[in-house]
């Protein structure tokens, strides 16, 4: 069923941009507020026809990282992509994602150094990640609210 406030968030993203940066700045969206560090969006169109974005971030653990997965799945699927594959999921190590013309790489710290997809794409442009997409205003205690009923 997805957690309703990434599902409305991440509508927002699908009825803000276009086919399929929406989708990639979606799952973006879903990766940060789940607290995936170091995050690229990677313009592939020019260089593959295997995708137009490959989003890669990092991860604590297995647990995170398929959670992710899981939320990008679904948001995903909400706004019209299809899920092609997914690998990776029984270890968590490595979770890749493809949704046709995006395609998501959820790695934990040792296995994305080893892979090193990060040099594969580097003479790509990246699409910048909004500021707004790593802290939501809601969410963040600092804002003056004593209400933490659904912080975390």
């Amino acid at each position: 069923m997805g957690n309703p406030y990434v599902q409305k968030e991440t509508s927002k993203i699908f009825e803000s941009y276009e086919y399929p940066k929406n989708a990639a700045l979606a799952a973006a969206w879903i990766m940060a507020h789940y607290k995936g560090i170091n995050l690229k969006i990677f313009q592939a169109e020019e260089s593959t026809s295997l995708c137009d974005f490959n989003i890669i971030g990092s991860v604590e653990n297995t647990v995170q990282a398929k959670t992710i997965v899981d939320e990008i799945q679904e948001a995903l699927k909400k706004g019209g992509c299809e899920v092609i594959s997914l690998e990776g999921v029984s270890d968590g190590e490595w979770i890749l994602l493809d949704m046709g013309d995006v395609i998501v790489h959820v790695f934990q710290d040792l296995s994305r150094e080893y892979f090193d997809l990060d040099s594969l794409w580097q003479d790509n442009e990246q699409l910048p990640i909004p500021q707004e997409f790593y802290f939501s205003q809601q969410n963040d205690p600092k804002q003056g609210s004593e209400n933490t009923e659904n912080y975390f």
